[in-house]
């Protein structure tokens, strides 16, 4: 019988710990400079989202997978050297209200 490791993930936080490993991966490929910026970026993005995103908002979580994942594209082409952070208030759909 093998070890748990923690609670069974779903598929889409799957999908979401995979593009913040692609993203952290990618930054490996730029200079340190930008390597750290683009790691801050992304933390507080993830984070961000984590904290202020519905859970059960899958059709934004969907959303921002391929938003993600287009970016990451556009960050992986050599030529590009950093990754900037646009922030986007749309207002009530990332908590339903009480």
């Amino acid at each position: 019988m093998g070890a748990s490791r923690g609670p069974r993930l779903s598929g889409m936080q799957k999908q979401v710990l995979s593009l913040y490993r692609g993203f952290l991966r990618v930054a490996r490929s730029k200079s340190e400079e930008e390597r750290r910026k683009i790691e801050s970026v992304v933390s507080e993005e993830f984070r961000r989202n984590g904290k202020q995103v519905d859970r059960k908002n899958f059709l934004y979580i969907e959303y921002l997978l391929r938003r993600g994942k287009k970016q990451l594209d556009q960050l992986s082409d050599p030529g590009t050297t950093g990754l900037s952070s646009l922030q986007v208030n749309l207002p009530n759909i990332n908590k339903p209200d009480s």
